[in-house]
């Protein structure tokens, strides 16, 4: 696995967060929260079940949408514009917790499609590409499977491939170990090891805080739609400053509680 490395002070904002608020009815989901995310920095984000972390990235492709502050994305500001929307969802990739496919396409088709409907290109180019991916991700011979004939860990590094053949400038994963049987985890781990080394900006919620200390080049944590504290990962799991992360530390780490 990859050592955490320094990132370039002078890397241009990839993501910037400011001052976001979201509600569901009363529910104060996200509070003022403010975030920014330099081209290939990874981020990892934790905290314990409705902490508000999904919540958090899935506004930054607008699959949330927000009611007070301001997501900038690659230096375009989300709003309810269509062709800008469009476009940004273009550039940011995601994974999900539950993988996604279409259970009726083949995997080759699932990687396919996405590029001819939604970059227009051509079937055997997009073909090409997506036999790469799938290389990439351990899975070309599988290429002709349908996703209900592989295991969870399989179809999670198909819907990896698929994500990427959108060409993405940042990644998003949303727990994407956390349906999946422990033998399996490690192979998703890998392949996301694999994208941090070659330098994709990253933005993961997950519970692997193994994957955290080895990849992450900061961890962020948030407790009640907040962000309580964030450091790079030598500092957030050896001296955590705030109680709350401290509490949480001890809980995942020392008793093995996992946080959906």
């Amino acid at each position: 696995m990859n050592e955490p490395r320094s990132v370039d002070a002078d890397a241009p904002v990839a993501v910037r967060i400011d001052a976001l608020n979201k509600w569901y009815g009363h529910f104060h989901a996200l509070k003022n929260v403010s975030l920014e995310v330099k081209t290939g920095e990874r981020i990892v984000i934790c905290g314990p079940s409705g902490s508000g972390k999904s919540t958090l990235i899935r506004c930054v492709n607008q699959l949330e949408q927000h009611q007070e502050g301001d997501i900038v994305v690659l230096g375009q500001l989300l709003d309810d514009h269509p062709k800008r929307l469009r476009q940004i969802r273009r550039e940011v990739g995601m994974c999900f917790q539950h993988f996604n496919l279409f259970p009726h396409l083949s995997v080759l088709k699932n990687c396919t499609l996405p590029q001819t409907a939604n970059l227009g290109i051509a079937e055997s180019e997009a073909m090409a590409y997506a036999l790469k991916l799938l290389e990439r991700v351990k899975m070309r011979e599988h290429a002709n499977k349908y996703p209900g004939q592989l295991s969870g860990g399989q179809q999670q590094r198909i819907a990896i491939a698929r994500a990427l053949c959108m060409r993405p400038k940042i990644m998003l994963f949303d727990e994407p170990t956390s349906a999946l049987d422990p033998e399996m985890i490690a192979e998703v781990l890998e392949v996301m090891v694999d994208l941090a080394a070659e330098g994709m900006t990253m933005l993961c919620v997950t519970h692997e805080m193994g994957f955290a200390r080895k990849v992450a080049d900061r961890v962020v944590f948030m407790d009640q739609g907040e962000i309580v504290e964030q450091a790079p990962p030598e500092q957030f799991f050896s001296q955590p400053e705030s109680p709350r992360t401290q509490q949480f530390l001890n809980q995942i780490i020392n008793h093995g509680v996992t946080a959906g």
